[in-house]
């Protein structure tokens, strides 16, 4: 078997090499080949082989390849090294020494002692340089399936150019395979001596740029998952089964969850105070699920480390809300910019890999890893997407949208040589108020000097402003920022300006619609996310200064769009009001391409109505 794989990697090696050389040497490295032999047993447990071979074009795709990682968790697994070594560009061969292989703490890790297994062995090739290839070749064997008797594998191939790929999958006959393959593809399944052995092959030269905003490749390119598991339903089975704790229900957890609720009028709030509770309490460790055993820790253990993965913040949550007598269930999801899950289930970065909380009395999802996100409310990259109930095994949806409204007022006084006061105030309400409320809740004296320059700056202004809030302490609702300071330079004193029409500072529709509008053609899904902007803004001007011409009105309505803009002067006091609305309904999460030409023209006169002036003359003398 040995003899026949390196006689077959020569051969995958050789081919490859042509293909590497067609491709386009402007791309920085290139995976002149890459195979994978996975071998399961029945009981889950697996051997990898893993040989690759990379190639850098630039100097660039040097740093790309120089430095290679084998993630693995040493509880359950052991990786060998077999074979390292990097090709020059004239030919000459230079060995990984056993002091360029070292272990390193996986980052997301640190910290935390009972996630202290997960491990990157990182291997750091010599004497590479443009034109060279690093080859490495390593074996790991698995003793503990993440689930056990099951085997699942994810992969997509990012953004380098791959000349020749393959991943075997050796399993047992009686345990079929079961895929979700594009790009990828499968050669018939070959079976004798009882097992089963199933191939892919995939190729890809150039891929496309990402666009800005754009959601993640795996959604709309190429992708792979394999899986024992042939429906959704087992799979929720199989998670359930495994997170079964029978410490649950232990008096410690009964008691914490009465005593925060003890003041609770109903569900909702006793539910809001939970959560608030493991948010604030639990520190999250970012473990995605899938990566080690897809068991939670006893929530024993949980409560007395105060840490834990998206598993044990859930496994809490539901046992302190399990005492208090509401309903709930944990939901799997994939976490992220992929808004789809493959056909057939597993784990990975494009498939499920986050697990959160559904509350059906409520109606509600939440999410306690994500400490800046208010109960009723989802962090972005858990909304719109499908959810796996674990009780049911049912797939349901994350709400597809969730409110958002903003309130800014903008005051300017302008004196006779330009410089000007200003005053400004924004009510955030909705999903990002919370965001906002920690960001400044975690912010010192410095940092919050910083986030008010920024905040100028950003808006191409010059001055000097220092921030209030409202109660950072607060869970909940809307949240209210204060900015006061000074401007330079708004006004020319002699001569003409062209005073940009603010109605807010970064942050509002001006802001938003140049997000919207960051490709001018789209042809990949993007996010879009709506909201509600009411900005005003009122600036008073010397009378040293002539209003030659202000904007003129704006009222647009489409399918998705309802803007309104004014502007109004009055010549007796010389000051300008300028009000501006917008009401964006996408509906969703994640619009098409479609979407966005359709759109295309209302955000064209939404942007060149936010980027107007008003202009300005020194008056005579």
């Amino acid at each position: 078997m040995a003899r026949r794989n390196i006689s077959r990697m020569a051969c995958l090696i050789a081919c490859a090499w042509s293909c590497a050389a067609a491709a386009t040497d402007d791309d920085p490295s290139i995976i002149v080949s890459d195979v994978h032999e996975f071998v399961v047993a029945n009981d889950g447990s697996l051997t990898e082989d893993d040989t690759a071979v990379l190639r850098a074009n630039t100097s660039a795709g040097v740093d790309e390849i120089a430095q290679r990682y084998v993630w693995y968790d040493k509880s359950v697994s052991e990786v060998a090294i077999v074979e390292a070594y990097s090709i020059d560009a004239n030919g000459a061969r230079h060995d990984v020494s056993p002091d360029q292989i070292r272990d390193i703490q996986e980052p997301r890790s640190a910290g935390a002692p009972t996630f202290q297994d997960a491990k990157l062995r990182a291997v750091i090739f010599p004497a590479v340089g443009v034109g060279s290839t690093v080859h490495l070749r390593f074996r790991k064997s698995q003793a503990a399936a993440v689930i056990p008797g099951q085997f699942n594998y994810y992969v997509d191939p990012g953004q380098r150019p791959v000349a020749q790929q393959t991943l075997v999958f050796d399993l047992p006959a009686g345990k079929p395979l079961y895929a979700d393959a594009r790009g990828y593809v499968a050669e018939p399944p070959v079976t004798a001596n009882g097992r089963t052995r199933y191939a892919f092959t995939y190729r890809h030269d150039r891929y496309a740029r990402i666009e800005s905003g754009s959601v993640g490749y795996a959604q709309y390119g190429d992708r792979l998952l394999v899986t024992t598991f042939p429906d959704y339903a087992s799979f929720a089975k199989a998670y359930r089964d495994a997170a079964a704790d029978p410490g649950a229900t232990d008096p410690a957890i009964r008691s914490l969850a009465l005593s925060l609720t003890q003041n609770d009028a109903d569900d909702r709030a006793k539910a809001k105070t939970l959560y608030d509770w493991v948010r604030h309490h639990i520190r999250y460790v970012a473990m995605f699920i899938g990566q080690s055993p897809a068991v939670p820790h006893r929530v024993t253990e949980v409560l007395a480390n105060r840490y834990g993965d998206c598993k044990d913040h859930v496994a809490l949550f539901g046992a302190l809300l399990d005492a208090v007598g509401i309903r709930n269930e944990p939901a799997l999801i994939g976490l992220g910019s992929v808004y789809t899950l493959p056909s057939v289930p597993g784990y990975g970065s494009g498939a499920i890999n986050h697990i959160v909380t559904w509350l059906p009395d409520l109606n509600v999802y939440a999410d306690s890893t994500a400490a800046s996100v208010e109960f009723g409310f989802l962090p972005l990259a858990d909304m719109d997407r499908p959810a796996l109930l674990v009780n049911t095994g049912a797939l349901a949806r994350t709400p597809a949208t969730q409110p958002l409204a903003r309130t800014a007022r903008l005051q300017i006084e302008v004196a006779d040589k330009g410089e000007a006061s200003f005053a400004y105030w924004v009510e955030d309400a909705g999903w990002s108020a919370e965001i906002e409320r920690i960001n400044l809740r975690l912010a010192n004296a410095q940092r919050r000097d910083q986030i008010a320059a920024e905040r100028l700056r950003f808006t191409n202004l010059r001055g000097a402003g220092a921030l209030t809030t409202s109660n950072v302490d607060a869970t909940g609702g809307p949240f209210a920022t204060t900015l006061r300071g000074t401007l330079d330079d708004v006004v020319w004193p002699t001569g003409t300006t062209a005073l940009p029409a603010l109605s807010s500072l970064s942050g509002g529709i001006a802001t938003t619609t140049r997000n919207w509008l960051a490709e001018r053609t789209r042809t990949q899904p993007y996010l879009c996310i709506g909201g509600m902007f009411d900005e005003v803004a009122q600036i008073a001007l010397p009378k040293t200064t002539h209003v030659a011409e202000v904007p003129a009105d704006l009222d647009l309505t489409s399918d998705v769009f309802r803007y309104r803009s004014r502007y109004l002067f009055d010549p007796s006091s010389n000051v300008i009001q300028i009000s501006r609305t917008l009401d964006a309904r996408f509906g969703k999460q994640v619009c098409t391409p479609d979407d966005f030409q359709a759109a295309l023209p209302a955000l064209k006169k939404i942007e060149r109505d936010t980027q107007a002036q008003i202009i300005l003359k020194a008056a005579g003398p």
